[in-house]
């Protein structure tokens, strides 16, 4: 039997519990580290079907934003 293991949710999990400490619990360089988590996490998911969803969402809601600042 093979399990396998996809990367961008072991990291999402990590991400989970990492973000769930107290905030003055953390070190500098524990937020250091959660940062670089997330910009891999992020790297991963970015050429997913999930990434270019959440892309698209993004561009609506800041296409939105700036129109309804005109």
């Amino acid at each position: 039997m093979l399990v396998t293991i996809n990367v961008a949710v072991l990291l999402a999990i990590i991400i989970i519990l990492r973000l769930r400490r107290r905030t003055h619990a953390r070190s500098r360089n524990d937020e250091k580290l959660t940062v670089a988590i997330v910009l891999v996490f992020g790297v991963l998911i970015a050429p997913t079907a999930f990434g270019q969803g959440i892309l698209d969402i993004v561009v609506q809601v800041v296409q939105g934003v700036s129109q309804s600042g005109r």
